[in-house]
């Protein structure tokens, strides 16, 4: 079973005052706190994650695109900057580890990822934790996954390396969810023009039955600005390889995904984040669902044959840590 973070680590801090978020603005770590602790209880639901058939099989073939053939299980993995725990402990229901550690460096984000764990029954610990000082010994995982959250990380380099370090010698890791430097151009786009388009129309009429309270639209846009903060990076496949290379990581492989279906989950997800939750039922959801499955199939069966990698919007990489 899941147990707690030590007592050493800091309290989550969902309530974060008006001179924090201004000090937040300078300074990256903070911002990664505060805007992270501020969305861990609403996470899943902003983002629709759950540990559902359905979302295991989506991890699972995030995990098998980049690594087809992983003798799994591994014995034990661990998930850097997990959130609320979506890629770990659904591919340990997947059969992909036996047992997790989930770290991240907002104290909320663990406390949920371990409130996850622990009402699916999964063996799994956590750490609140610096992923360019990540405090596990050396050669402690068979396994380090991690979903979106590279471009977080101010020196990417050095949490490789640090990754590599707590692998045991011919540990794997598998990232996924990146943002390309192409994709994240028209995503951010195709977000901000929803964003206004939807917040603009809903004012007027019957339409207003859609607008969301004002002060939950200027909390949105709050959180959207201190998102801005958190964002620092975006890659190109060649630019994950290079670094995973240079921090020492061997049999290093990139992969891409997501064009059609980027540009309609992100409007889809902006538009969602803009109405009232009851508006939106079952019939919604599955034409969200549905129109994802049928994009993907778009880019993985036609799409790939011809657009460069580096159009699409998220990036995959992988790779070991030397046996010598």
């Amino acid at each position: 079973m899941s147990t707690n973070t030590p007592e050493s680590d800091p309290a989550p801090n969902p309530h974060a005052t008006e001179e924090q978020v201004q000090a937040a603005m300078q300074d990256t770590k903070l911002a990664q706190v505060l805007y992270h602790d501020w969305e861990a209880e609403t996470y899943d639901e902003k983002w629709s994650i759950s540990f559902d058939q359905r979302i295991i099989d989506f991890a699972k073939e995030r995990f098998d695109k980049i690594v087809p053939d992983a003798p799994l299980p591994y014995e034990r993995a661990m998930e850097l900057g997990c959130g609320t725990g979506f890629f770990l402990l659904n591919l340990m229901q997947a059969g992909v580890a036996k047992k997790g550690s989930v770290t991240d460096l907002s104290p909320g984000m663990v406390k949920v990822a371990l409130r996850n764990a622990e009402n699916l029954g999964l063996d799994v610990d956590g750490r609140v934790a610096d992923a360019e000082k990540i405090p596990y010994e050396d050669d402690t995982f068979d396994l380090v996954v991690g979903h979106a959250v590279l471009h977080h990380i101010p020196d990417v380099e050095q949490s490789l390396r640090e990754v590599l370090r707590v692998l045991k010698p011919g540990g794997r890791f598998v990232f996924a969810g990146e943002p390309s430097t192409i994709g994240d151009f028209y995503a951010r786009r195709m977000s901000r023009a929803t964003w206004w388009a939807t917040t603009n129309i809903t004012r007027f009429g019957k339409l207003k039955e859609w607008r969301r309270p004002q002060e939950e639209l200027d909390e949105s846009s709050r959180a959207a600005a201190l998102e801005a903060v958190v964002d620092i990076h975006t890659f190109s496949p060649a630019d994950l390889e290079k670094l995973a290379t240079s921090a020492g990581a061997e049999n290093v492989e990139t992969a891409s995904e997501e064009l059609a279906a980027a540009m309609l989950g992100w409007p889809v997800r902006t538009f969602e984040a803009a109405v009232p939750k009851e508006k939106l039922g079952w019939g919604w959801a599955g034409f969200a669902y549905g129109g994802y499955k049928r994009m993907t199939w778009l880019d993985e069966k036609v799409l790939k044959k011809f657009v460069p990698p580096q159009f699409f919007y998220n990036v995959l990489v992988t790779g070991t840590k030397p046996t010598a």
